[in-house]
């Protein structure tokens, strides 16, 4: 069965549950529609309210609401890997993601994202506010807010790059020939980015150099496009370069973050033992 989204609004004197309504509108059982609800791939609209996830399959609807379900069986039917909290600041906490789970969902579902699982641990007791996000290919540390407050303020730290955050990647060609310390600096979207990277080694029988990263600019796919940008493009990544298919996924991790807290608990600093990686 193909990706299909349905979309209806209730009409007078229609007053029944959003489970019943879609399993009429739909054809679905029952069954299938309370599951894409439990993954979030139901929405739910009332006049003049935004349109947010609906997951309780007994709610009622009323005449004017508007109910949309985007139902993909290949979605609703993974399994998510799952990430794994690498420390609780209570205000914010940071999360090591694995490659393949999504930072945050889409219409189609977020039970195999990052932020739904942050929920789903906390015994949804707390929000999941993304602050920044990783490629759903890549692997690495991600901060999560757990209020308003805390996301603002960890926003505002980025934007003023007082969050460092450090990536390893292996890209293809030998960098240390172009520079052992450098910088790349080309536009992405017409905004200006900025990436430095200091090599550590190449790997002549692979033709692969390994390379830390950090970026001065947060735009998106921004490592991969740049490396892509001067002939060394990031192992396994399917989107940009050539030559550079890898078995083993996309050869990227975000491996190590660091900040003074927001909130006045001292210098934070976490990093993950990539030495896996790095051979």
């Amino acid at each position: 069965m193909k990706p299909t989204p349905y979309e209806l609004t209730i009409s007078p004197p229609h007053h029944a549950t959003a489970c019943d309504v879609l399993a009429a509108h739909t054809g679905l059982s029952k069954t299938r529609i309370k599951q894409a609800m439990n993954k979030g791939a139901v929405w739910h609209q009332r006049p003049k309210t935004k349109l947010r996830r609906l997951r309780k399959a007994t709610a009622t609807v009323k005449p004017g609401d508007r109910l949309l379900l985007y139902y993909d069986p290949a979605i609703l039917s993974l399994t998510p890997t799952d990430a794994s909290c690498q420390l609780d600041m209570q205000h914010y906490s940071i999360w090591l993601k694995p490659a393949g789970l999504m930072t945050q969902g889409t219409r189609y579902g977020d039970h195999c994202a990052l932020s739904r699982q942050v929920e789903r641990h906390f015994q949804m007791k707390r929000e999941a506010l993304l602050v920044h996000r990783i490629d759903r290919e890549a692997a690495g540390l991600v901060i999560i807010a757990h209020s308003r407050t805390a996301a603002a303020k960890l926003s505002a730290m980025l934007r003023e790059n007082r969050i460092s955050k450090r990536y390893a990647i292996w890209v293809l060609g030998d960098l240390t020939g172009h520079a052992t310390d450098g910088r790349i600096e080309f536009d992405i979207d017409d905004k200006r980015a900025v990436t430095h990277y200091k090599t550590v080694r190449y790997d002549r029988g692979r033709n692969q150099t390994l390379a830390h990263v950090r970026i001065g600019t947060g735009r998106l796919h921004q490592i991969r496009r740049h490396f892509a940008q001067i002939g060394f493009p990031v192992m396994g990544d399917p989107r940009y370069g050539l030559g550079n298919k890898c078995p083993d996924g996309l050869r990227l991790v975000a491996f190590s973050i660091a900040m003074d807290c927001p909130f006045g608990n001292g210098r934070i600093e976490k990093t993950i033992d990539i030495e896996r990686f790095e051979t």
